[in-house]
């Protein structure tokens, strides 16, 4: 299963009322909401929407769950015999590998942010995800030996892409890939597409930190969310966003990290330093697709508040907001279009 990256549900609330597959007295004469909940790539996944019939949901939500579980079996390094992992141990073979048209997308997708961000965003950087998970679990800083050897085999530039064959190759030993920063959110887009084609338009998909909205509730301006701000002193309380037809994500430290001699390190590592990222901060991003959201939180993360939200605005329809507390004292930038996404108080 996909367990990278992991904002805990909680990290939003959304204002709906019920639990998994409830059901709510019908707000319209035809339509009535339902709202289901599964795990899936390792996390809660809850999808919310509004049918005509109990029949029609139940299809739907199923399909969507379903499409949702066959990414999981192709995107996830955690199933040893999933398409990434096969192509994980293909590394330094020299061989153009034939790629399925799910893992092609998100490929491709990510390969474009990495040149994009001058490599802030990486889905070769699982060598050095694994180093700084073991320093999180043993509370202690890595060997240098042991993170120059996981460098020596990250960087997007040895990922070669064939757009004609639709192949991949991994040209170092040792290369691994990580799609931990894009798979939710190629996930909950792929989710909302499967229950578009079964006709359901009014529809939410949540996954952790990730969410795309389809329709606003029938007589709503939109889904009802709430962004929370920075767990430190004097910042903001937490506000409400107004979500339809876009996307949301969200990056930062919140909930894992590793605490060593009065320093706080994320779990989020630059793959170009190959160390985490160490200003305390939460990247909220709103864009048109959950696939640009998810990944662009995490470049955003990686580069920090100015250069972060310099490519939010080179991103057609992307806003932001970075909080961040580098330095003891509490900061707050955004891009001039989020303000019009947040409820009016």
């Amino acid at each position: 299963m996909i367990h990278f990256r992991l904002l805990a549900v909680s990290l939003f609330a959304i204002v709906l009322a019920g639990t998994a597959a409830c059901r709510t007295p019908a707000v319209a004469p035809d339509l009535t909401r339902f709202e289901f909940e599964r795990p899936q790539m390792g996390v809660p996944f809850r999808i919310t929407f509004y049918a005509e019939t109990a029949a029609r949901a139940d299809a739907a939500a199923a399909a969507a769950f379903a499409r949702v579980a066959a990414l999981n079996a192709s995107l996830s390094d955690y199933e040893e015999d999933s398409e990434i992992t096969r192509l994980s141990k293909t590394a330094g073979s020299g061989r153009a590998v034939p790629v399925a048209a799910d893992l092609w997308n998100v490929l491709a997708a990510a390969q474009k942010l990495s040149a994009r961000s001058a490599g802030a965003f990486d889905v070769t950087v699982r060598p050095l995800v694994q180093v700084w998970r073991r320093a999180r679990r043993q509370r202690e800083m890595p060997s240098l030996d042991r993170l120059a050897a996981a460098r020596d085999v990250t960087g997007y530039q040895h990922l070669e892409l064939d757009a004609r064959h639709h192949t991949a190759t991994l040209k170092l030993p040792g290369m691994q890939l990580d799609l931990g920063g894009i798979a939710k959110g190629y996930a909950a887009d792929e989710a909302l597409k499967t229950l578009r084609a079964h006709g359901i338009t009014r529809a939410l998909v949540a996954v952790a930190g990730d969410m795309t909205a389809g329709d606003a509730p029938p007589g709503k301006a939109g889904w009802r969310v709430e962004v929370p701000s920075l767990d430190v002193p004097g910042a903001p309380p937490a506000q409400f966003v107004l979500l339809a037809n876009a996307a949301l994500s969200t990056s930062g430290d919140l909930f894992q990290r590793l605490e060593l001699g009065g320093k706080r390190y994320s779990h989020i590592i630059d793959p170009r330093s190959g160390r985490p990222v160490t200003d305390h901060s939460l990247v909220t991003l709103i864009a048109r697709d959950c696939t640009t959201a998810d990944s662009l939180a995490t470049a955003v993360s990686v580069l920090g508040p100015e250069a972060g939200l310099a490519l939010v605005r080179r991103t057609r329809g992307a806003e932001a907001r970075v909080h961040s507390q580098p330095e003891e004292k509490f900061h707050t930038v955004e891009t001039a279009g989020f303000r019009r996404f947040l409820e009016a108080p």
